[in-house]
């Protein structure tokens, strides 16, 4: 039985220190003051957890202290994306074990010229006839270079083990189409705070959105408004995060979010190599952003 997927699920950063060690101490500090917001859940592992960067060793110890600190009645979505069909499947077996609740489970795109839609047809449909939990797809263009289509997704939501997908597309056009085409139980979950509240009301059930990982009130605010039917207070609130939702993925990616929660009273750090820690003007910029939108100061749910 699929856990709740309605609400706001951020995409948790994983902190490091300047040597990009694991602080699983800040981890479990962060783990704390998100579950004081009224969030549906957390999602570990994603994108904005610098999941690519991760050893499986890593991975694990990260879902399991998670675990340990979501109350049993939120879900905790994982990212368990693999290239290889077989080695994706046993790693949602072993998040599974760990008390994850839903896969979040990413194109393969090292061979993106040959991930057709019967490529990827054959692999979420394996992946789901063997996965213990739930699972969502993942589509996310601009880092895999795979967009799924809506016609793949028709025929994905047919299987009863895939719950919905997450789409951090921004595509407006390509999220009504899915909405149209799939049943009224398969979730969409949007991925890009700045189209949250048009998504939402094209029929997303929810978000996992960076921008909740810096500002949880403020985005489970737009939630929950909007869930009321307060659409006006939902299009000022959506004014009002999109800059900052900006400023934190397309500007500046994840280092951005970082920075941004380190401006909030969380602890962002720096990220793991490759990546590179803002620098001072860059760090101004996104104070500024967060200044105008009226969100800098940290505000307790």
């Amino acid at each position: 039985m699929t856990k709740n997927l309605n609400g706001i699920f951020p995409p948790i950063a994983t902190p490091f220190d300047a040597r990009g060690e694991i602080l699983i101490e800040k981890f479990r500090e962060n783990l704390d003051r998100w579950s004081k917001y009224g969030l549906a859940g957390l999602t570990v592992l994603g994108s904005n957890g610098e999941s690519p960067y991760l050893s499986d060793q890593e991975k694990l110890l990260l879902v399991q202290e998670a675990r340990a600190r979501v109350e049993q009645e939120k879900t905790l979505i994982v990212g368990a994306g693999r290239e290889s069909t077989r080695l994706c499947i046993e790693f949602v077996r072993k998040i599974a074990d760990l008390g994850a609740d839903v896969a979040l489970v990413g194109t393969p795109c090292y061979f993106k010229a040959k991930m057709t839609d019967d490529s990827l047809f054959a692999h979420f449909w394996a992946v789901a006839d063997d996965s213990p939990i739930p699972i969502l797809v993942y589509n996310v263009p601009q880092f895999t270079g795979v967009n799924t289509s809506a016609s793949l997704i028709e025929k994905l939501s047919s299987h009863e083990q895939i719950a919905g997908m997450k789409d951090s597309s921004g595509s407006l056009p390509l999220q009504a189409e899915i909405l149209r085409r799939t049943p009224d139980h398969f979730k969409l979950l949007v991925g890009s705070a700045p189209t949250l509240l048009p998504s939402l009301i094209q029929g997303a059930c929810g978000g996992i959105v960076a921008i909740a990982g810096a500002l949880p009130a403020q985005t489970v605010e737009l939630y929950e408004v909007f869930a009321e039917g307060d659409w006006k207070r939902a299009a000022a609130l959506q004014e009002r995060l999109t800059p900052p939702g900006a400023v934190v993925t397309t500007t500046f990616g994840v280092p951005g979010l970082k920075a941004a929660m380190d401006l909030m009273g969380f602890f962002g750090g720096t990220p793991r190599l490759p990546l590179l820690p803002l620098d001072d003007k860059q760090r101004a910029t996104v104070a500024s952003v967060f200044h105008e939108a009226g969100v800098l100061e940290p505000q307790a749910r």
